[in-house]
């Protein structure tokens, strides 16, 4: 199909994926929801799969990266806070972690800070604890999250040593957010953040009803599986975000066939990300929610895609020539449109004279 061809991969076995994509990631406009899009099933993270060289990065830092860094700016917004501001622990140090991981650290050097600093901000648990300099067994993308700390395996006691300011669940471990780190971080942060990314239900690390019982409605909430609308003591009602992919490729996908963009970067993820937050208005931080209304989904995909399509032209990287000026009026034109024109002729009733039998004496 040649370069024009955007290539989505789909339910490929995890041994085929991985070999495909990094074969042709670089060659073709493509990218692997399987592996890419972690979000489909952050129970990924328990793959155990060495890194064979540094090029493996970038099919971590997307899909659910990026729907997750959007919901931490927007929640930035209520913090008032820098993002390299934020010390960030992950409960999980799979492909889903690490992608997330690798995308605040992007974001937070955007933000000026050095990545050498960035990545002390960051800390990994994993199923042996947490992940430290010298500790046995460490995969390259692990070791490069290790800091000089002692071995701890508890995640309480790990949350009460570190002191986050944000939370990150992404093991598929059901209520590992205990009644006891939910009132710690809620202790040690004014707006704690916490997200409990993993899915399905049983396998979140906490309901948002709990996040919200025991932080005493402070907490910034964000989950993978959907929770109804909690109802504070207060009569406050807030409606948890839920972290979905639908956000995130639809937008993409639109963004990079329009201008003919011929690899996806990193850098397009970190944009979609920074656009999915704009579109979250104050009425909806004020309810809780770190996302757009799923039913706004083609006015979010458009502002990515418009994004993408800007930065592209700006940096030489777009194929489509020549460079439309109306950015936004170009990718609107080729969105797909569910609106049907009326496939039927029109038809009309004939009139009663016309029906009436005609006699010669008539």
């Amino acid at each position: 199909y040649g370069m024009n061809c955007l290539i989505q991969f789909e339910d490929f076995a995890n041994i085929n994926a991985f070999r495909l994509l990094k074969k042709y990631q670089n060659q073709y406009c493509t990218f692997n929801d399987d592996i890419q899009d972690v979000s489909k099933d952050v129970r990924l993270g328990t793959l155990q799969r060495p890194f064979e060289d540094r090029s493996w990065r970038v099919l971590l830092v997307v899909g659910t990266a990026s729907v997750a860094v959007a919901g931490i700016l927007a929640a930035l917004r209520i913090t008032k806070n820098k993002l390299s501001d934020q010390t960030v622990l992950f409960q999980g140090a799979g492909e889903a972690a690490l992608g997330i991981a690798h995308l605040i650290v992007m974001a937070m050097e955007k933000e000026g800070l050095p990545k050498e600093e960035a990545i002390k901000k960051i800390w990994l648990v994993d199923s042996k604890g947490l992940i430290v300099k010298g500790r046995a067994a460490l995969t390259q993308e692990k070791e490069e999250f290790a800091h000089e700390h002692e071995e701890m395996k508890n995640l309480e006691a790990i949350v009460q040593d570190i002191k986050p300011t944000a939370l990150i669940g992404v093991a598929a471990v059901g209520g590992a957010f205990t009644e006891q780190i939910l009132k710690d971080m809620a202790a040690f942060n004014e707006r704690p953040i916490i997200f409990a990314l993993s899915n399905p239900t049983s396998k979140a690390e906490c309901t948002a009803e709990q996040c919200y019982q025991f932080t005493k409605g402070r907490a910034i909430f964000a989950s993978g599986s959907p929770f109804d609308p909690v109802t504070l003591p207060s009569g406050q009602t807030l409606y948890p975000g839920q972290g979905n992919n639908s956000y995130v490729f639809p937008g993409v996908a639109l963004g990079v066939v329009a201008c003919g963009l011929r690899h996806i970067t990193d850098k397009v993820f970190l944009t979609t990300a920074e656009v999915i937050a704009q579109q979250v208005s104050d009425k909806h931080l004020e309810e809780g929610r770190l996302y757009p209304p799923l039913d706004t989904i083609r006015d979010v995909s458009l502002k990515i895609a418009e994004k993408i399509v800007k930065d592209a032209y700006q940096e030489r990287t777009a194929t489509v020539y020549p460079e439309p000026q109306n950015k936004e009026a170009f990718v609107y034109s080729q969105m797909y449109s569910t609106d049907y024109d009326q496939i039927l002729p029109d038809c009309y009733s004939w009139p009663e004279e016309a029906q009436k039998i005609q006699t010669k004496l008539d």
